[in-house]
């Protein structure tokens, strides 16, 4: 009795503590959308600013932008926002899972290399690869900017 009542604890137990972990290494495979890129490969940078606006919505500047299959672009992001936001790569179907993990657990850990998460007035980069061809997704997954309109897409056209 006392085995089964420590056992259904645990599993009370367990969600919660997963939860206030983090996910990393969550793209140790290979990513549709490419991987990371090296430094000494960028053909390309990609100035990103991540903002709110007077009207509450919340964007990319520019939140759409071709690039070609085999590039290696160096995306420079700044958040001159007054409020914590991420800017995230990946395919759109991943895009919408990792929101709905992100909703419900907010304070999810992120230490994926398409990713990057900034607090206000702060600036980092991220070196891609493009591998693939096709339509991606850039987005805000901290809960709520991803529907206030942070979001946008990627063209990777065939070399």
């Amino acid at each position: 009795m006392k085995a089964a009542i420590f056992g259904l604890l645990v599993a009370a137990l367990a969600p919660p503590a997963l939860a206030s972990g983090s996910h990393e290494g969550r793209h140790d495979e290979v990513m549709a959308v490419g991987w990371p890129g090296k430094k000494a490969d960028v053909t390309r940078t990609i100035r990103i600013t991540m903002k709110e606006t007077d009207d509450g919505q919340m964007i990319f500047a520019p939140s759409e932008f071709r690039v070609r299959q085999g590039e290696t672009v160096r995306f420079t992001i700044k958040n001159a926002g007054e409020i914590e936001h991420e800017f995230v790569l990946d395919q759109q179907d991943k895009i919408m899972e990792h929101k709905a993990a992100m909703e419900k657990f907010p304070d999810m850990e992120h230490e994926d290399t398409n990713a990057i998460r900034l607090a206000p007035g702060k600036s980092g980069e991220i070196v891609w690869k493009f591998t693939n061809a096709g339509a991606f997704k850039i987005a805000c997954l901290v809960p709520g900017h991803y529907d206030a309109g942070m979001h946008g897409d990627v063209t990777v056209a065939r070399k």
